[in-house]
């Protein structure tokens, strides 16, 4: 057998899963990661949670039988926008910065000087605002290497840095369309020598390194490919690579994406595209969702309410279902109000409402998408924990007016370990 491995390094800890040839999933690990400070976060941490999940997940194939020995391939995705530095042995030289930190203010200034408008590096909680905190941290000069985490697990793995994918540096200003790293950041006086050689998801980066090979007892003929971030894994591990895929996350907000023929950007309403392939994965969120049902109702009421709608009936109401004033994608409006009146009597028909309104709010997430030169889906595939609920999802393929059906695989590890196989040379 020709089997991959993917290696998902999430929020609260590490997913691994070894697939085949096919995608079929032969084994899976959870490591939960080493409790840490979120203002000093310890990158080596990371590391050893990944070789952790490893070797737990080889142990699984091992009682199955199978040689992990026929590992040839492993790929990582990593939260986008987290990173850190190192130097030249890739050794920290930096605390890490997660996906969510914000309030890089005096950084925003500078980039907003010197960035076209509008641009995906704008804000106090940009990517590219994060990596310059990050250098102005590294007092003694020692950092030689600008790392994502999904960079930095493969570069301890091959003990060579300097390298990443076009998906996780999107946010920190490449240009996937053009491939190469923008004149405004070059001439920026950012120093951009730290900035990564950039790859196409999939493309071979090198070899493990014999050493590590024989510590995670994995062949030393092991590949290690370009990965991408956890959201594009997440997308991969449950859709083809065909034009009009789409796949829409109902968990506590709504996020889309879907496979597209041309790049589409609007960073204004953080609509944006990743290079996957031959397609651009174009995406955006609504800030709808689970938290404004978990507002009005339990996980059983929610359970129980809906068994009692039918979804084949209208409810007539015309609700905008927000949890907070605000909305960011398929509109632009921080002041956006929630709407959620008149409330009927029946809590069935009020759920129902919220349904057939976050229904709609996706439909038109995709036609924002549409108008500006996309795709609209030939179909939905659904995860997240609004995916289980048929009722929702009857509604939801009424207003779309196409198949919905929740996704196979949902783990982006899976994701990750699926991408040696579908983007082969």
């Amino acid at each position: 057998m020709t089997l991959s491995i993917g290696i998902d390094i999430g929020t609260s800890g590490i997913r691994t899963a070894t697939v085949d040839s096919t995608g079929k999933v032969l084994s899976t690990s959870y490591q939960q990661h080493l409790p840490q400070n979120l203002d000093k976060i310890n990158p080596k941490l990371w590391w050893q949670s990944v070789k952790a999940g490893i070797n737990c997940n080889i142990l699984n194939l091992k009682e199955k039988g199978i040689n992990p020995l026929e590992i040839s391939s492993l790929a990582v995705d990593g939260t986008s926008g987290s990173m850190l530095l190192t130097d030249s042995s890739l050794q920290p030289v930096t605390r890490a910065l997660m996906y969510n930190s914000a309030g890089f203010d005096p950084e925003a200034e500078i980039i907003a000087k010197i960035a076209p408008e509008p641009n995906i590096t704008r804000g106090s909680n940009s990517a590219l605002a994060r990596a310059m905190r990050l250098i102005s941290e590294d007092e003694d000069n020692k950092a030689r290497h600008l790392m994502h985490q999904a960079d930095f697990i493969a570069a301890k793995l091959m003990k060579k840095g300097g390298l990443s994918d076009q998906n996780n540096t999107l946010k920190l200003g490449y240009d996937p369309k053009n491939e190469c790293w923008p004149e405004w950041i070059i001439n920026s006086g950012f120093n951009h020598s730290l900035l990564p050689d950039v790859y196409p998801i999939g493309k071979p980066l090198g070899t493990i390194n014999n050493a590590i090979a024989v510590d995670l007892r994995l062949s030393k003929n092991l590949i290690i490919h370009a990965g991408t971030t956890d959201s594009i894994a997440g997308f991969l591990a449950s859709a083809p690579l065909q034009k009009g895929a789409a796949v829409t996350s109902l968990g506590s907000t709504l996020a889309i994406k879907i496979l597209c023929k041309n790049q589409i950007e609007e960073p204004s309403i953080g609509l944006y595209s990743h290079k996957i392939g031959n397609f651009w994965l174009t995406g955006g969120a609504s800030n709808t969702g689970g938290t404004v049902l978990k507002k009005y109702f339990t996980k059983k009421e929610i359970v129980n309410l809906s068994s009692k709608i039918d979804p084949n009936m209208v409810s007539g109401l015309e609700y905008y279902p927000l949890a907070i004033p605000g909305e960011r994608f398929p509109v632009n409006n921080p002041n956006l109000q929630p709407c959620l009146t008149p409330r009927p009597t029946k809590d069935s028909i009020f759920l129902q409402g919220m349904f057939e309104g976050m229904a709609r709010i996706e439909k038109n997430c995709y036609t924002v998408i549409l108008d500006r030169g996309g795709d609209f889906p030939k179909y939905v595939l659904t995860v997240g924990g609004g995916a289980n609920n048929s009722v929702w999802t009857t509604i939801r393929s009424k207003i779309l007016g196409v198949n919905v059906t929740p996704g196979v695989n949902t783990e982006a590890a899976v994701g990750a370990a699926k991408i040696p196989i579908l983007f082969k040379d």
